[in-house]
Order: C-alpha cells, then sequence, then structure tokens
C-alpha cells in the first residue's frame, strides 16, 4: 500500500531534505585523494546527529554504518572503512538517508575524485542526467513506469546499461516504502501517480550487462564486470502544485 503524505508530512519531508542537502554538500567538499572512507561516514554521522536527525541507514537491517561509500566497481551498500581510502582518478558514491520527526530522507550522488578520464566523466554524466529524466516524469496522472522508462531509455541510448537488481522506493515513515521504482521498463505502466507520494528515485548505471554480485561482506554490491558504477538519488514529493524535490539543496544552515 502506497502511503500518501499529509501536508504536515510534506512539510517535515522538506526540511528533513534541505538538512541532508547541505550534510551531503559538506561531504562532497572533503572528497580528495587520501582520505579513507570512514572519514565521511563519521563526519555524516555527527552532522546528522547535530542537526536533530537519527542516520537512516545505520543498523537498518543490521547495516553497520551512517553512509554507503562505494568506489568505482562498488555500486552501491560500500561499507565505510579506515582502510579503503580514495585515489585520483576514483568515482565515489555517497548514499545518505536520515530521519527526523518521524520523517525519512534519502539522497546520493557520485563524484571524481581529482581528474578521472572520459569515460568515467561521461558515465557521471549520463547517471546524473538520467535522475532527472526520470525526476521529470513525477506528474500527476503519469504512471509509475514512465518515471522507469525515462531513465532506461535515456541511459540505453548512451550506451550505458542500468543496474536492475537495485530499485528506487516510496519514502517516508519507513526508509523504504512501497511503491518500487525499477530503473527500466516500459512507459505506462503501474500506479497513477497522486499528490502526497513521497518517492526516493535512484538510478544506478554501469558499463556492462552482467548481473551485479555481492562480496563476502554480504553488503557490497559490485558490477559484474569489473567496471565502474555511478548512482545519483534524491527524494521528490508530489504535491497539488507539482513535484518538489525536498533534497535538491537551499540556503537554510543545518
Amino acid at each position: 500500500m502506497i502511503a500518501l503524505k499529509s501536508p504536515t508530512e510534506v512539510s517535515v519531508l522538506r526540511e528533513n531534505g534541505q538538512t541532508l542537502s547541505r550534510i551531503l554538500t559538506a561531504l562532497c567538499r572533503e572528497v580528495q585523494p587520501g582520505r579513507p572512507t570512514l572519514y565521511f561516514d563519521e563526519m555524516a554521522e555527527s552532522l546528522i546527529r547535530e542537526a536533530g536527525g537519527i542516520p537512516s541507514f545505520k543498523g537498518y537491517h543490521g547495516y553497520p554504518a551512517t553512509i554507503n561509500a562505494s568506489i568505482n566497481e562498488e555500486v552501491v551498500h560500500g561499507i565505510p572503512s579506515s582502510e579503503r581510502t580514495l585515489s585520483e582518478g576514483d568515482v565515489f558514491s555517497i548514499d545518505i538517508g536520515l530521519m527526523r520527526d518521524g520523517m525519512h530522507v534519502d539522497m546520493a550522488t557520485t563524484l571524481p575524485v581529482g581528474d578521472v578520464d572520459d569515460v568515467a566523466r561521461r558515465l557521471l554524466d549520463v547517471g546524473e542526467r538520467s535522475l532527472w529524466e526520470g525526476i521529470e516524469q513525477v506528474k500527476i496522472g503519469n504512471r509509475l513506469s514512465d518515471v522507469s522508462y525515462a531513465i532506461g531509455s535515456y541511459v540505453e541510448e548512451a550506451g550505458f546499461y542500468v543496474v536492475k537488481e537495485y530499485v528506487g522506493h516510496g519514502i517516508g515513515k519507513a526508509l523504504h516504502e512501497d511503491p518500487q521504482i525499477p530503473n527500466y521498463g516500459p512507459p505506462g505502466h503501474g500506479v497513477r501517480l497522486r499528490p502526497g507520494m513521497a518517492l526516493a528515485i535512484e538510478p544506478m548505471i554501469k558499463l556492462d550487462a552482467l548481473p551485479t554480485q555481492v562480496l563476502d561482506d554480504r553488503w557490497t554490491v559490485v558490477t559484474g564486470s569489473g567496471g565502474l558504477s555511478v548512482h545519483f538519488e534524491h527524494t521528490i514529493v508530489l504535491t497539488e502544485d507539482g513535484a518538489i524535490v525536498v533534497t535538491l539543496g537551499g540556503d537554510e544552515k543545518t
């Protein structure tokens, strides 16, 4: 069942999204070669708690950290570590969630570490643009799969592949709510989009069509070929006045 958000809940989502956006922006400013991924996790937890929030991911189904810190071939769920450091030319994905006043928000971005090659740069550009292709379909009366199709068709036309094993999702009182939002498929299917829906749209794209694999830590998901992957995500709320990207950012201080 899809839980429609009340105006009060939408207001909380908007406030939480602004806070989480500022926190992720602060983390992104710290990205440089030589930094261990644990550095970003500790910083993220500190900023979330200072803002009166709780890390959405920490302890979720046993996950041990505040962020997913995924490098290069790691698609998602990379566990932060003092031993895993960023290197020049890497791509680094940070996925982060916050819960405050009973409502979760979720977002992700992938950044170049120093100078990256042309393939990485193009993958980053296509990944970010694919997210916005999906967001542009979040309109009252559209079908859920219109979002999926917009993402997948854009990625495919660019010569890359979407990750099919992991999808976007509804969000609100729980981190993962109905509906699931694949990043591929034909348009015109699924539920109609209605005011009050809150959606975490998150394309993960890669260089190969092979199935992903999960490492022995039972969390880290990697590409089948060992090639690069990128991940972008925003939380969007649909209102009578249109879609609001609540994690897009703002000027308020955390």
